[in-house]
């Protein structure tokens, strides 16, 4: 199978697949703490493979998809705390974007999928989309793969029903992307309380909080229940759904460029 990946792959071959139509999908993340038992690079480590299974998913099909190399820097100011934490201010995120899609535009692509793994990402990329969308006139979406598999996440997890911060779900896709960066020997200590999504439909107020102020581990939710098993599973899920998404996108006479209400990808 013929490689889905941007920086692997030759000009010419790049031209080829935007001659065809192929959608380009963007990893974001962060590069930020996770608790005493995983690196700083999760966010961008387990966007960036959900989106390579999405594209392998795509190509098994018939329809090819690019994966542009990852964006590992995000909004993480509230983690800086904790040290190991890179952040960008809104405004820099908002022009590295436009560059970085401008660029995947200028290089003949037409529809772009950001990808996103990062919860502090999530409520400045669903603004964003709509500017860089109408700066920018292309078919530019948005999602959180974390929202695009959340139903199977939910009958995985043993102790959540959503991801969290190092959490049990995070912790099992990083023993399936990067077993040996998961540091077992801590893995007791990664516990701390539970929380929810920035985009939780209860959060009728928004109040900035330190993350030290709301666990001292660094952690939200348990790892300690963490298998290669179960994030292998996740990472399935969410891949499929972001693959049958993409295929619709990009179906027909390509008139549809923009999610409908219903779609998990959001």
């Amino acid at each position: 199978m013929s490689d889905v990946l941007w920086n692997r792959l030759t000009a010419p071959a790049l031209r080829r697949l935007a001659a065809q139509g192929a959608p380009v999908l963007l990893p974001v993340g962060s590069t930020e703490q996770h608790g005493p038992h995983l690196p700083t690079g999760v966010d961008d480590f387990l966007s960036a493979e959900v989106c390579r299974r999405t594209a392998v998913l795509m190509a098994a099909r018939g329809r090819p998809a690019v994966v542009a190399p990852s964006l590992w820097c995000g909004l993480s100011d509230h983690h800086v705390e904790f040290g190991g934490t890179f952040t960008l201010t809104l405004p820099t995120y908002h022009m590295v974007l436009r560059d970085l899609c401008r660029s995947i535009l200028t290089a003949g692509f037409a529809k772009i999928l950001v990808v996103n793994g990062h919860g502090g990402n999530v409520t400045a990329l669903n603004a964003l989309s709509n500017e860089l969308s109408r700066e920018l006139s292309a078919s530019i979406a948005v999602t959180s793969y974390f929202t695009a598999g959340g139903a199977r996440t939910a009958e995985v997890l043993e102790k959540q029903e959503t991801l969290m911060h190092a959490c049990e779900g995070e912790t099992s896709m990083m023993m399936t992307v990067a077993p040996e960066l998961v540091d077992l020997d801590r893995l007791e200590e990664a516990t701390g309380p539970d929380i929810a999504l920035q985009s939780a439909p209860d959060h009728i107020v928004h109040v900035p909080r330190p993350f030290k102020d709301v666990t001292a581990t660094g952690v939200a939710g348990d790892a300690r229940l963490a298998t290669r098993e179960k994030g292998e599973a996740i990472l399935d899920a969410s891949a499929t759904a972001l693959a049958a998404w993409l295929l619709e996108w990009t179906g027909g006479d390509g008139s549809r460029t923009r999610p409908k209400a219903t779609d998990s990808v959001l």
